[in-house]
């Protein structure tokens, strides 16, 4: 088994997305994979909403409004930066957790199915040749951003998954040393 897929795994800026975007077959095929996450309890606790077109410009103009409501003199920089946040990779996928009462598995347990189904879905755009950057931000918690994308009050936005062609390779990091963070239980 070769780690070269997972070793490889990059965050490419938002900014750095552009078209082409994966056609419907190639969406198809990365969701495919994105749900073959842990799932204790077969709850399947998540969902996808699609974000593509002129609707990631609308959705930055709610943005700005809501920028604008929050923050009456948040100047033309910060309301330019709303406007564009969703403008730049061809398709945001909302992945969503539900997390309403359950009497067997924890909202933990699911919230955490739904961040894996985030990660493997970063896997499979990056496996299908597109470049990918996980990220959330204020817009997955404000109650009327939250209402405009039909969540309801049981969900959480667990992260706004932008996929598009890089625009540029993105630089590898410094990482940890898998040794520094690990240690042996022993018992007393």
């Amino acid at each position: 088994m070769t780690f070269e897929c997972l070793d490889r795994r990059r965050s490419v800026p938002s900014r750095q997305l552009s078209a082409p975007g994966p056609d419907d077959a190639q969406f198809a095929r990365m969701l495919q994979s994105a749900i073959r996450v842990p799932d204790h309890g077969k709850r399947v606790p998540f969902r996808f909403l699609r974000i593509r077109g002129d609707a990631r410009l609308a959705l930055g103009g709610l943005l700005e409004a809501r920028t604008r409501e929050r923050d009456p003199h948040a100047g033309d920089a910060i309301l330019q930066k709303e406007r564009e946040r969703f403008s730049f990779a061809p398709l945001i996928v909302a992945v969503i957790a539900q997390q309403g009462p359950d009497e067997k598995i924890p909202a933990s347990e699911r919230y955490a199915t739904a961040s894996c189904v985030c990660f493997a879905l970063l896997m499979a755009a990056q496996a299908a040749g597109f470049g990918a950057q996980w990220l959330t931000g204020w817009a997955a918690t404000d109650p009327v951003i939250r209402a405009d994308l039909g969540i309801a009050e049981n969900e959480a936005i667990v992260g706004f998954i932008h996929i598009g062609t890089p625009l540029m390779e993105a630089p590898e990091r410094d990482r940890p040393d898998p040794s520094a963070l690990l240690s042996d239980w022993t018992p007393r």
